[in-house]
């Protein structure tokens, strides 16, 4: 493989990695439009930010998917429960501002 190729064959794989981390990035977007959908409902019916059982059972369901993609489990947790922390964040901010309470204005 001349140098020439070898160029181009690493711009084709940065070009296709930056597709993926846009799709990526689109999708986190509509994940989190539908988690504020949530954060309001929750707000509404004075539910609680967090549910410790859906989000045992989503690491655990995330975990098989990650195996069964060949991605490390490990990372596909802690990517989750990164989205996690930050819808938790998110539905608290949500909460305090439909109670009056919201702290940041």
């Amino acid at each position: 493989m001349t140098d020439a190729d070898v160029k181009a064959q690493l711009s084709q794989y940065r070009q296709s990695i930056d597709n993926i981390d846009a799709a990526l990035v689109h999708m986190l977007a509509e994940r989190f439009q539908r988690t504020k959908a949530v954060g309001v409902l929750k707000a509404t019916y004075e539910l609680p930010p967090a549910d410790p059982a859906r989000e045992e059972y989503q690491i655990e369901r995330l975990r098989r998917l990650a195996k069964d993609a060949d991605l490390d489990p490990d990372f596909a947790e802690k990517f989750l429960n990164f989205i996690i922390k930050e819808v938790i964040r998110h539905h608290e901010a949500i909460a305090a501002e439909h109670n009056g309470t919201d702290k940041t204005a």
